[in-house]
């Protein structure tokens, strides 16, 4: 029902962009969307990975490293290929999953979210991230923040030079106007959907392979409030880039593509028959770079 369910939102993304591209263009506008459509995707697949690791500036670590064998313990449970696995120079706490499929899967987590949260907590963060890749939700949400983009680009273009085609085949031009405003919004609300729904999902597989769902909760509550307040340039420069992550990032609870971390965090403690988690002291505050000592999951650690 969850596959069924982001296929229909994914066809209407694809409608949406199809939609947008008659009123500009008539019927062969149409058809450009949805040959350029069907283009990105293809794109998208085999490029999905290399695309967010560039774009977070990510470096690979390897076994020599105390996080890469946490790692590769949660996916020997969780029974999925090996992934690679990077790290991000950021103050900012935050990891996430890319890639096509679990043959080609990558996971990624900042140094903010490795010096804050305990062994634990990482591996609950992680074992979120994997669920993801077992759930084969990476590709899917990076096809979707494409379409999406494109679909704001392309009502950008239109308001800017007008529509396109002939007399016969031309839509009404109030018509046209509202859809070039509508269509950025309604993609919006169907990428958040997705997203929301594909969150849920990592929780419940994370809280499984890592066998704890305490030690998630407790992890989403520690990372949600300097997540959100922490400057992300990454995040400025593509906004799409926001959905990646495992809690939101620089964006408001209303156009979050996440689910609200209360709910997430209650729906794990229910999985753990408890109460939640005690909130921690000074969660949103993080440690300056200062004041930080180095974690027992420093990537550099031998």
């Amino acid at each position: 029902m969850n596959g069924m369910k982001t296929a229909m939102l994914l066809a209407a993304l694809t409608a949406l962009f199809m939609g947008l591209g008659y009123m500009l263009g008539g019927t062969g506008g149409a058809i450009i969307a949805l040959l350029v459509a069907a283009g990105m995707n293809l794109f998208t697949f085999w490029n999905a990975d290399s695309i967010v690791l560039k774009m977070h500036n990510a470096r690979e670590v390897g076994p020599e490293s105390e996080f890469h064998r946490l790692v590769a313990e949660l996916a020997q449970r969780a029974g999925l290929p090996m992934p690679r696995v990077y790290v991000i120079d950021t103050e900012a706490p935050n990891a996430f999953a890319t890639g096509r499929d679990p043959e080609h899967a990558a996971v990624a987590a900042t140094t903010g979210l490795l010096d804050m949260l305990s062994r634990d907590e990482v591996a609950g963060v992680m074992a979120h991230e994997l669920g993801h890749v077992k759930n084969r939700d990476t590709l899917v949400m990076t096809m979707v923040a494409t379409i999406a983009g494109a679909i704001s680009m392309i009502a950008n273009f239109g308001m800017f030079f007008g529509h396109m085609g002939n007399s016969e085949d031309r839509p009404n031009p109030m018509a046209a106007i509202a859809a070039m405003v509508m269509a950025p919004f309604a993609a919006m609300i169907v990428q958040m959907a997705i997203s929301r729904t594909r969150e849920y999902g990592a929780d419940k597989a994370g809280a499984e392979i890592s066998g704890n769902p305490r030690a998630l909760a407790s992890a989403l509550q520690k990372i949600a409030g300097p997540a959100a307040h922490l400057r992300n340039p990454t995040v400025e420069r593509n906004p799409a880039a926001a959905q990646l992550y495992i809690v939101p990032s620089s964006v408001s609870d209303l156009f979050s593509t996440h689910p609200a971390t209360e709910k997430r965090i209650a729906a794990l403690m229910a999985m753990d028959g408890g109460a939640a988690p005690p909130r921690p002291a000074m969660a949103s505050v993080p440690r300056s770079s200062a004041t930080r000592g180095r974690s027992a999951l420093d990537p550099n650690r031998r």
